[in-house]
């Protein structure tokens, strides 16, 4: 069946395609390289591109509207895998600091309304600004600002400002993905920041993953779906995947999502489509409730990783 799968998987568009070669087939690099490169050319990734405009946004604006905005776009593309040196990816980072670069260190896009800088949008630029290896010391002080958001719990939200006390799923995986890849850019910086993101993991195995703290109970429904592309929320699969990207240590608290995971397949081997939230789109990569060959990738290669 795994044959079968595979086969199917390398049927999809260009961004699946070399994630297949690299994580389930574990071709060369050369050949997993020649696969990515295709991404700025065809399918999803070069339609993407190709709604840039002139000055160098999408949608008209950094981070509205939803889902149309530079932002959403280039953490779009970011998980096709867009290879990092596009230029025209080079361009909107350069946008998202020029524009966004507050006095706190951080990411504020909306300085007309609040004066600090917001920590889920701070994670989300982060984790592009590193993703697309963009030249800029302004990268360094948008990380300390992360890291200084920490909360006493391990985790982050970008409500603390007005008060909470307990950190969010969502914020918190923003900003270790943020880390993470920032880490993977400047790995002078990678016993700092691991210090950092084992205290975020371990707010998420105190959750395990998607759960309540205190009861056990799923602490919402939607964090057990299985959406692509995720936005800014979280889910479990998201959580997993992220784990499995920095090769994490296999941790029990983990265990409740990847049997949540398993019990997703389907009898043919696949996994479904979850719808994503409400805002405008470009298009659609894949139809809710069919098939999806990103879930798909997705769950097995988390589930290989598991395994080791």
């Amino acid at each position: 069946m795994k044959d079968k799968i595979i086969q199917w998987l390398l049927e999809g568009d260009p961004s699946i395609r070399w994630q297949v070669r690299r994580d389930l087939l574990k071709q060369s690099l050369v050949r997993v390289e020649a696969e990515r490169r295709k991404i700025a050319k065809e399918g999803w990734g070069a339609r993407l591109l190709d709604l840039q405009d002139p000055s160098g946004c999408w949608g008209g604006g950094m981070y509205g509207p939803k889902w149309i905005s530079t932002t959403y776009t280039m953490l779009t593309l970011r998980l096709l895998g867009l290879p990092p040196n596009n230029p025209q990816a080079k361009r909107a980072c350069k946008l998202f600091l020029d524009e966004g670069f507050y006095t706190d260190g951080g990411i504020n896009f909306f300085s007309y309304a609040w004066k600090y800088s917001e920590t889920c949008v701070t994670g989300m630029i982060l984790a592009l600004l590193a993703y697309f290896r963009y030249a800029d010391r302004r990268i360094h002080s948008v990380a300390s600002y992360l890291i200084g958001q920490q909360m006493p719990d391990g985790g982050w939200n970008c409500e603390s400002y007005k008060g909470a006390t307990h950190s969010s799923f969502h914020t918190t995986l923003s900003v270790l993905e943020g880390l993470y890849e920032y880490q993977c850019t400047h790995p002078e910086m990678k016993k700092k920041v691991n210090h950092v993101r084992e205290r975020g993991h371990e707010f998420l195995f105190a959750h395990r993953l998607y759960k309540s703290h205190r009861t056990g109970k799923v602490f919402d429904a939607k964090m057990t779906t299985m959406p692509f592309p995720p936005r800014w929320r979280y889910d479990f699969l998201r959580a997993l995947d992220y784990f499995r990207a920095c090769n994490a240590p296999r941790d029990e608290h983990m265990s409740d999502a990847i049997e949540l995971l398993k019990n997703k397949q389907k009898k043919d081997g696949l996994w479904l489509m979850n719808s994503g939230m409400s805002g405008r789109k470009y298009f659609d990569l894949e139809v809710a409730g069919q098939p999806s060959r990103w879930n798909t990738l997705r769950a097995l290669r988390v589930m290989e990783w598991w395994g080791k």
